[in-house]
């Protein structure tokens, strides 16, 4: 056992690979972000196929997530963990080798279904081998460095796509893969969480009627938001979606198990984290744009311009790691969120007129402190809502809802950049930023209401335990 820290060998290792699988996993989410005006002239992608680049892997990431939960509890984490990392790793080979935008959207879609295996059960390996005392500390490690691939996405994709090639974005996750699928399966051990069923049925309906929003969010500003396509995609999805409740109340091992929302805290820390993806993957979609379009710096340049925001992630992440476990996570998501907000709708106010980089580090840096808070007090409210058994199911359900709102966040941001703004000049392309931003601050502070939802304390867990009577 460490002395330092107080880990065993066993533990040191699971929060050692899961951390990684989960930092290349959320790495991937963003890191064609500084590489989208490169693979837009590459390829002749259009705003929607942008969208979709992003969006291809984010949806089935969302849909997929707790199928893939109750996959690992019921053939073991580990094992289903580590495959899931194979499939992102094969599938990240296929985007490096795409030469249309077909093919990459398509690819992406793959790489977002082993994405969807591996965050869940790194959260489940993780819950199993950390006692509660120290789960807040051990999540807030983990999320920390989630957060930190996230932020860091556009530096670390515009450094390639600059110095090598957009391919090499992809190719990178190759190398991870083929160390960490064998260490993963030599180092782990294996935990079970009950033999489940697989809702199959569910993830279908779930799948369906995400698309079917998404595609509409997406087409609208391109076709007109009162068309047929449009309209029927929505209306598609919205049936399907009642379907999907409809479905999940009535199977005998749903994919959602729905009295975990009968749990305040649970449903508050879920509404939180969603918007709080909104607001940040909307962000980063367009802020890593608007630095190139705009302020006319090459993709290096542009993910260096985005460091104020993502630095604060190394000083503050930990910090509030630490916080969580003696203050509570409410009060942390809650002026995380307020903050993220305040600082987007400053970086709002001051856009449209000639923005320079100088006028955005201090609402950048309000922003990034803000996310740094209250990503971590989120991942670990979600986790401490439910009892032990469900640690999960309740991560993937949090998994999910982030991941759908990321979707929703990069759907609606450029719903509003396509109605005020575009890409025929760079002062047309900041008047569409502007509209974005503001958007984007509004959603984080929806976040910031939500999560006053949560319990006072980390320590008031009383909707747990009642769940576990029930």
């Amino acid at each position: 056992m460490s002395k330092g820290t107080g880990l065993t060998t066993q533990q040191r290792w699971v929060l050692a690979l899961t951390s990684l699988g989960s930092m290349v996993v959320a790495l991937d989410s963003l890191v064609v972000a500084t590489a989208l005006t490169t693979i837009q002239e590459q390829l002749g992608a259009s705003l929607a196929d942008l969208e979709w680049t992003v969006n291809a892997y984010n949806l089935t990431f969302a849909v997929l997530m707790l199928s893939a939960a109750a996959a690992g509890d019921r053939w073991g984490r580990r094992r289903v963990f580590a495959g899931g990392f194979a499939l992102f790793t094969l599938a990240s080979a296929a985007c490096a080798l795409a030469t249309s935008v077909e093919w990459l959207i398509a690819a992406r879609a793959v790489q977002g279904v082993g994405a969807a295996v591996v965050m869940p059960l790194a959260m489940g390996l993780l819950g199993a081998t950390f006692p509660p005392e120290r789960r807040g500390w051990a999540t807030g490690v983990f999320s920390s460095l989630t957060g930190l691939a996230v932020l860091s996405g556009p530096v670390v994709g515009g450094a390639i796509t600059q110095g090598l090639d957009w391919h090499w974005v992809f190719w990178i996750n190759v190398p991870v893969g083929l160390v960490l699928v064998p260490l993963t399966l030599k180092q782990i051990p294996e935990s079970h969480g009950g033999n489940r069923r697989l809702d199959l049925v569910g993830a279908g309906l779930a799948a369906v009627a995400l698309l079917g929003v998404v595609w509409a969010l997406i087409r609208g500003p391109e076709v007109g938001w009162s068309s047929t396509e449009v309209l029927g995609s929505l209306v598609i999805g919205l049936i399907v979606g009642v379907a999907f409740v409809g479905w999940e109340r009535r199977a005998r091992a749903p994919m959602l198990p729905l009295s975990l929302f009968k749990v305040r805290s649970f449903v508050a820390v879920n509404l939180a984290g969603l918007l709080l993806a909104a607001a940040l993957i909307g962000t980063l979609f367009f802020l890593s744009q608007f630095v190139q379009v705009v302020l006319h710096d090459g993709p290096f340049a542009a993910g260096l311009r985005l460091l104020p925001w993502t630095a604060t992630l190394f000083v503050i992440a930990p910090i509030a790691g630490r916080l969580v476990d003696r203050v509570g996570e409410r009060p942390l998501v809650v002026l995380g969120l307020a903050a993220q907000g305040l600082g987007l709708l400053a970086v709002a106010a001051l856009s449209g007129n000639g923005l320079t980089y100088g006028e955005l580090l201090a609402p950048m840096v309000i922003a990034g402190a803000g996310v740094s808070v209250a990503m971590t007090a989120a991942q670990s409210g979600a986790v401490a809502a439910v009892p032990q058994e469900s640690v999960g199911v309740g991560s993937g359900v949090y998994g999910m809802t982030r991941q759908v709102g990321s979707v929703a966040g990069i759907a609606i941001a450029a719903a509003a950049f396509a109605w005020y703004g575009g890409y025929a000049s760079p002062h047309e392309f900041e008047r569409g930023f502007t509209a974005a931003m503001v958007i984007v601050g509004v959603l984080s502070l929806a976040g910031a209401v939500a999560g006053a939802g949560l319990s006072p304390r980390a320590a008031d867990r009383p909707s747990a335990m009642a769940m576990d009577r029930a």
